[in-house]
């Protein structure tokens, strides 16, 4: 399982560690991860994504998981989101008809 987040597409960062004698040795900084589960207005049901704590807050500012997945575009999504966000448009389809 990749470590990315499943809203902002955060993944792992490389870097150094740097000692007090100025060494220099390769690290890789992780993404803060959570599994979380997210209720969906529209679908009437929970969805679980892995997401950064800074990819919650965005989902939470802009008005929870269908709020956000609707007004993110697709290329900035990861691709389990883009299959939830599928499911969220072919849901307001179907109640609008």
């Amino acid at each position: 399982m990749a470590r990315r987040c499943a809203a902002t597409g955060r993944g792992v960062q490389s870097g150094n560690n740097v000692s007090h004698a100025n060494n220099k040795t390769r690290r890789r900084f992780l993404p803060s991860l959570h599994q979380v589960t997210l209720i969906s207005d529209v679908l009437r049901q929970r969805v679980r994504l892995r997401v950064t704590s800074n990819g919650l807050r965005t989902i939470e500012k802009r008005g929870g998981i269908d709020g956000f997945l609707l007004n993110t575009p697709n290329t900035k999504l990861q691709p389990k989101a883009l299959v939830i966000k599928r499911r969220i448009l072919k849901a307001q389809a179907k109640l609008a008809a």
